[in-house]
């Protein structure tokens, strides 16, 4: 036995032409990352790290890096997201109850502009060769023909490389409506509308009382589905509505977000701010194409605009010491989803060399979070009161979540627009908002449904 890990990357032939990652790749217990054709997809359990407290990125960075160090890489293809890879779910506050954790897998599928691969990973002896890495994957993809192995020794054989989508399961139908058929149940989870409502308004007058500019505060709500949850049908499903937003899958934390925290290739970081929200249903019925009355009301709101600018500067100030260059867009642009429309802002740097080594994702996470626009602004301030306002554990919503690589690649979202799976079926949904001086309580509930929207479609729950 060998504690050294090695892993093979071999070139797949898979079509992503249908939009986002294959179905038959997708399952309930699957890591999933993706948007649009791009994706990563990974099998099994390797190896895991958890920690928790202020100090979890720093550690779950020197394990990855202790792990990756050494390894025994064999990488034909040198792109991000081959090799090594783990994917991790982080928790949003430092007090967190919930364990961060990054996941090392036995397989690894990924597509990135039009080129698919296979990664195997071992911390064995094994041999690792391609034969062996499909075959470990079509176990993966028919475990009824065998219990697949990190070798790869599964009763499928060892198919070749266009035999691999013969071994995938049958897909049923993705339709929302047929994705559970017994009475659901949606109940208010740590407050009450009302008490959120409450919640809202005492931020408001904390606000005014010049302590903090803004503060951002979420609430949860339980789905209970006697049929039960079936995890790879949310997936797809969020996948495909939401190809804009990145679609991630981590241990029964599931969701589609369309905040990029930061986004690692090379020397290059990029982000995607988010912060200020309208509505879609608020367009029905009114004179105009919809984009025209987003920009009227969203655009042209100064509440909005005053939310969007703390969350940029919020990230801009924090990225600036690891960055040699930074553009930042001038004037937010509408991001448009199909539930809601989003004042965004894309921010891209050059990484500076500290100390002879360009920061790791993991690294720049510690430095960025948690931003304005998932917390508020002084954080400090802010993080004290959510605590004392949202009367929960957030867990790892609005927290990290994404994959890393040994060259540093990486791409890390914030946990949004999403749900933890806590039983077969039982489902815990989360959504926030960003409060500031002017934020009335029953607009920010109204906003809150909205958010919640893209998880209770994917769940087949009329929103």
């Amino acid at each position: 036995m060998t504690s050294t890990l090695r892993t093979l990357t071999v070139p797949l032939d898979v079509d992503s032409s249908s939009g986002g990652l294959p179905s038959f790749l997708v399952r309930d217990d699957v890591l999933c990352w993706s948007r649009r054709e791009n994706g990563l997809v990974g099998f099994g359990e390797l190896a895991r790290f958890t920690a928790s407290g202020p100090d979890r990125f720093l550690e779950a960075d020197m394990w990855w890096r202790h792990l990756v160090i050494e390894a025994d890489v064999t990488d034909p293809l040198e792109i991000p997201g081959t090799g090594p890879v783990a994917f991790g779910s982080f928790a949003f506050s430092k007090t967190s109850d919930f364990e961060s954790r990054l996941i090392l897998p036995e397989i690894v599928v990924g597509i990135r502009d039009g080129q698919s691969w296979l990664t195997q990973l071992t911390l064995d002896d094994v041999e690792l060769t391609e034969a062996g890495a499909l075959a470990a994957l079509a176990g993966w993809l028919n475990p009824a023909d065998g219990e697949p192995t990190a070798a790869g020794g599964s009763g499928v054989g060892h198919p070749t490389n266009s035999q691999l989508l013969s071994f995938r399961r049958p897909i049923t139908t993705t339709d929302a409506s047929q994705l559970g058929d017994g009475k659901v149940t949606l109940e208010s989870g740590s407050l009450s509308e009302s008490a959120w409502k409450q919640a809202v308004a005492d931020g408001v007058a904390e606000i005014r009382t010049g302590k903090l500019e803004k503060l951002v505060l979420a609430r949860d709500v339980v789905a209970t589905l006697p049929d039960g949850v079936n995890a790879a049908k949310v997936l797809q499903q969020l996948a495909s509505r939401y190809r804009e937003c990145w679609t991630y899958g981590v241990d029964g934390l599931v969701g589609a977000t369309p905040e990029m925290l930061i986004q690692v290739e090379g020397r290059t970081a990029q982000a995607r701010v988010l912060a200020g929200t309208l509505d879609r249903r608020d367009a029905e019925g009114v004179n105009g194409s919809p984009m025209e009355y987003a920009e009227r009301v969203l655009a042209g709101s100064e509440k909005q605009r005053h939310e969007h600018e703390i969350a940029i500067q919020s990230l801009t100030t924090q990225l600036a010491p690891f960055s040699e260059a930074m553009n930042a867009h001038s004037e937010p642009f509408i991001l448009e989803l199909p539930n809601v429309w989003h004042l965004a802002s894309d921010v891209k740097a050059e990484l500076a060399d500290i100390e002879g080594h360009v920061p790791t994702c993991l690294a720049l996470i510690n430095a960025l979070h948690p931003t304005a626009a998932v917390c508020g602004t002084p954080t400090l301030v802010a993080g004290e009161l959510i605590r004392e306002l949202e009367h929960m554990d957030r867990g790892p919503y609005a927290g990290p979540v994404g994959w890393l690589d040994a060259a540093g690649n990486g791409e890390w979202g914030i946990a949004l627009r999403g749900a933890i799976i806590e039983s077969p079926t039982t489902v815990r949904l989360y959504a926030g908002c960003g409060i500031v001086e002017g934020s009335v309580p029953d607009a920010e509930l109204a906003e809150t449904w909205a958010k919640f929207r893209p998880m209770l479609e994917s769940l087949g729950i009329s929103s």
